[in-house]
């Protein structure tokens, strides 16, 4: 009886720990997240780079931050090449079509 109450509460010792021990990282996990503004600088030239896109930006999707890809056109080959999810931050790709310089001699 005595032995079973040891092993019991050691199981009890060792659960509560691992539950302390995951709930701590996770903690970590959520402060050491970089910056939405971090995110897109360090990314934003890899995803200009990708042919078809013409910009980026921050955003926001259903009330939290995004990053938006402005494209083109929208295409298979443009889905394959952007991620969904950038540092925990979700991408979201928006058809734009093209971008051109006004004329600066353009009447007002």
């Amino acid at each position: 009886m005595l032995q079973t109450f040891r092993i019991t509460a050691f199981i009890i010792v060792i659960s509560i720990s691992f539950i302390a021990c995951a709930d701590a990282g996770r903690r970590e996990n959520r402060m050491s997240q970089k910056t939405i503004e971090e995110v897109l600088k360090e990314n934003n030239c890899k995803l200009l780079s990708v042919p078809g896109v013409v910009g980026t930006a921050q955003s926001l999707c259903d009330s939290k931050p995004c990053i938006k890809v402005y494209v083109i056109q929208i295409s298979d080959e443009l889905i394959r090449q952007i991620p969904d999810i950038i540092d925990g931050y979700p991408v979201v790709i928006e058809e734009i079509g093209e971008i051109h310089t006004l004329p600066e001699n353009q009447d007002k």
